[in-house]
């Protein structure tokens, strides 16, 4: 029997009630889903779990058809309309990852647009334009976002849609009608810029990435100005949660701590005070079951000069593990002391349940810009592997007070290069060797953590990874990690502001990719790969490039055939059952490629009209299997979703 398009949608959440029953007793409780059966399996987080597994099991499309793929629909964002008619309107890469529950996919746009989309057509159901973009945009990068959380009341079945938007707003929709709900916050709004204890100014404060909802508390961080100029231009980072039915605040977790707090004494000269920045800017990850939830905090201010905050610097650049009920501070550990490379944990943790030496662990592992993987106990935070603090170079810049020692993870090894040496320089002939060389010896450089400097400095793994936002996926059944990650070198050079340019004694001069030979990157390939760990071991399974990157290039040079370089990028990838699947754009090609996940060994690449640039997401609904990507930028910007054909999908 057939039903209309809302009377299907209207059933769902009661087929997909049954099969949260069904999956409730088939293991772990991170996981959202464990249904592989493809009538309706939903992918309810950006992560598709709270665990940020970023795992499907659906197998409907697998290794022996993925060569099959088509596209099946295509959804505009309404964002394209407001290109067209607003020449001061613009935005970057579309990052955000839909949603999808009930038969709807959800999804923000660069632009502050949320909108709801019916998962078997692409026909759009609604769409509502919060405006965020007219008032002001991103604070660091032009507009763009990563995607909505959704809450569906477990009595009336009602579904709610958050997003905050680049302005600093945090509006809450009905996902029935995509309107402001009247009984949350302030209208179905939340001007986060108020109740930090300083100012912030549109400009300066914002947010780009879902927040996490966790037994009905919402969590929301933020993103805020990384290099400002004045001291009063960066506001704090602090996390807060709101309850998700009425937009109550419940609580605030100082990232920076405020007056007698745990870690104040780490910020001398009380810059606590005026210290900005240490927020999540990134996707966060909770445990419902043990009630926690992970904060991944980035750099304070300013980032590249800290002469003016002494100490540590608790709680930048860590993983703090917080109560989701009360917000108080459970564990944490600091991955960078005393920041100076803006070394941000850059991604959500991924929780995963490991087996270690015979020894059951409840497990998180966080990977890093710099390349590491902290793997910790998610609810004691004890490290699985040792950690080891060791000695790292010391600033010559007056004021600088450098941190003595950083943590280096003894296990896993790293998933990229780290430092700049013989090592990692460019060797395709002993004549781009030499040239490398030459570029450099005018630059500090060494191994990792060398600092900035007023000479310049050559940061490797640059500011943007290592890894970044995207972040790893992790199998559930093999406990496998796998990470996308790309290397690009940065330079950085310090300088003295001119009269009245800053209060900071010194500030960032340049901030670049530097080339290398004859135009080539300046190190060794690959310039982006794909790395699988075995987070039971510890053992890295393999690595391979990803894409032929500039291939064609050192062969048109006379060079002999490297076979694929890879491509630098910050796209993310998913695992089914035996894939591995990711987009890109390689060289000038956008192309979605699948892995065989056990191997490493490519197993189909499809060409795509525009360049992924959102981590795509997988789905079923109606008996077939979907995997959806945002790909493109401003002023062109859409939804792919590729299906098998109709033929292959109901075998």
């Amino acid at each position: 029997m057939q039903f209309p398009d809302i009377y299907r949608r209207r059933l769902r959440p009661f087929v997909a009630g049954f099969v949260s029953l069904v999956m409730a007793g088939s293991g772990s409780g991170l996981l959202a889903q464990a249904d592989t059966s493809p009538e309706l399996v939903e992918w309810p987080h950006y992560g598709n779990d709270l665990a940020s597994s970023k795992y499907s099991p659906l197998n409907q499309i697998n290794a022996g058809n993925v060569q099959d793929l088509e596209i099946a629909w295509v959804w505009d964002s309404p964002d394209n309309q407001t290109f067209r008619e607003h020449d001061d309107a613009s935005a970057g890469a579309w990052k955000s990852t839909p949603i999808m529950l009930d038969g709807v996919l959800y999804i923000s746009t660069q632009l502050g647009q949320v909108a709801a989309v019916d998962a078997a057509s692409g026909e759009q159901i609604w769409a509502y334009d919060t405006g965020s973009w007219e008032r002001g945009r991103h604070p660091n990068y032009n507009n763009n976002h990563r995607g909505v959380a959704a809450w569906r009341d477990a009595d009336s079945g009602e579904l709610r849609i958050f997003m905050p938007a680049n302005d600093g707003v945090l509006w809450a929709l009905d996902g029935e009608t995509g309107e402001p709900l009247v009984g949350f916050g302030d209208d179905g709004r939340i001007d986060l810029k108020q109740g930090l204890g300083r100012e912030a100014r549109i400009g300066q404060y914002g947010a780009i990435s879902p927040p996490v909802i966790v037994n009905d508390v919402l969590v929301v961080g933020s993103s805020i100005h990384d290099v400002p100029r004045f001291r009063e231009e960066s506001p704090p980072g602090h996390v807060r949660a709101f309850d998700v039915r009425t937009g109550e605040q419940k609580w605030i977790f100082h990232t920076i701590p405020q007056g007698e707090e745990y870690g104040v004494e780490t910020w001398g000269e009380e810059s606590w005070r005026w210290a900005g920045g240490a927020n999540v800017w990134t996707l966060m990850s909770a445990d419902p079951e043990a009630g926690l939830v992970y904060l991944p905090t980035s750099t304070p201010s300013n980032d590249w000069y800290a002469g003016h905050r002494p100490g540590d610097n608790l709680f930048a650049e860590s993983l703090v593990a917080v109560d989701v009920e009360t917000g108080e501070r459970v564990w944490h550990f600091q991955t960078t002391r005393h920041g100076l490379w803006d070394y941000d944990l850059p991604a959500a943790p991924n929780l995963v349940d490991i087996t270690v030496d015979g020894r059951e662990i409840k497990a998180l592992a966080q990977i890093t810009k710099q390349g590491f993987v902290f793997v910790f106990d998610r609810l004691t935070g004890e490290p699985v592997w040792p950690i080891e603090d060791r000695p790292v170079p010391q600033s010559d810049v007056p004021g600088e007070h450098t941190a003595a020692t950083q943590p280096f993870p003894t296990w896993p090894l790293p998933f990229e290069p780290q430092g700049i040496s013989d090592e990692t320089l460019i060797d395709y002939t002993p004549e781009l060797r030499a040239e490398a060389l030459e570029i450099i010896a005018p630059y500090d450089y060494g191994p990792l953590y060398t600092p900035p400097s007023t000479r310049g400095m050559i940061l490797f793994p640059g500011y943007s990874g290592g890894a970044n936002w995207t972040g790893a996926a992790v199998d559930p059944e093999t406990n496998v990690l796998y990470v996308p990650s790309f290397s690009v070198p940065r330079f950085i050079r310090l300088r003295e502001p001119d009269a009245g340019e800053s209060d900071y004694r010194y500030i960032r001069d340049r901030g670049f990719t530097l080339s290398g030979p004859q135009g080539l990157p300046l190190i060794k390939p690959p310039y982006g790969r794909i790395t699988a760990i075995d987070l039971n071991t510890g053992e890295h399974l393999w690595m391979a490039p990803h894409g032929e990157g500039i291939r064609q290039q050192l062969i048109d040079m006379g060079i002999e055939d490297p076979g694929p370089v890879g491509s630098a990028g910050r796209n993310g990838g998913i695992l089914t059952p035996e894939l591995y699947v990711i987009g890109q754009l390689d060289g000038a090609r956008p192309v979605f490629r699948s892995y065989d996940k056990h191997s490493g060994e490519v197993v189909s690449e499809m060409d795509v009209p525009l360049p992924p640039s959102g981590t795509p997401m997988s789905y079923a609904v109606d008996g077939k299997q979907y995997i959806v990507f945002a790909a493109g930028a401003g002023p062109v910007t859409r939804l792919y979703a590729l299906a098998l054909p109709d033929a292959e999908a109901t075998e």
